[in-house]
């Protein structure tokens, strides 16, 4: 089981505010999260060096990108050939994210294209040629409830896993 660094106060502060803008300069994260400025940044490093943060990134907005049609994609592989499935899935730009999983499919797809007649090609063209692909089962997005979640309000409310004795 992988270990979690335990966040403090101030690190769950820090995380917050660069969830909410990662462009914050270290003066104003500083003051937002009340320490000084050289503190602040030696735990943004120490963060970045544990692996919490991760990288920042721009968050654009898919269908104002002409990225119209969302979908997931359930997948059944071969399993002699997952490595190969999840190389060209990395490398394919319609493939959002993919994650693998229990239950009936091995893997789930989340995908963008500009419309319906792409979503098709690309699920006769593409996906269906992936080393390995045996069945798809796919679902439309019809419209996002909820798209991201803070991390740090989410850490800061979970509770370790009690131990029976």
């Amino acid at each position: 089981m992988m270990e979690h660094l335990v966040l403090d106060n101030i690190d769950r502060k820090i995380i917050g505010a660069l969830e909410a803008d990662a462009r914050i300069s270290f003066a104003a994260l500083a003051d937002e999260v009340g320490v000084s400025k050289t503190p602040c940044w030696k735990r943004v490093k120490a963060l970045e060096e544990a692996g919490i943060i991760r990288g920042y990134a721009a968050r654009l907005d898919p269908a104002k990108l002409g990225f119209g049609i969302e979908a997931f994609i359930q997948v059944s592989i071969d399993f002699e050939v997952s490595a190969e499935f999840e190389a060209a899935v990395r490398e394919h730009p319609f493939i959002w994210r993919c994650h693998a999983t229990t239950g009936e499919a091995d893997y789930l797809l989340h995908i963008v294209t500009v419309d319906m007649a792409a979503l098709d090609r690309m699920l006769r063209e593409d996906l269906s040629r992936l080393p390995g692909v045996k069945r798809t089962i796919t679902s439309m997005a019809m419209r996002e409830i909820k798209g991201e979640i803070s991390f740090a309000a989410a850490q800061s409310r979970a509770r370790p896993a009690k131990r029976k004795e």
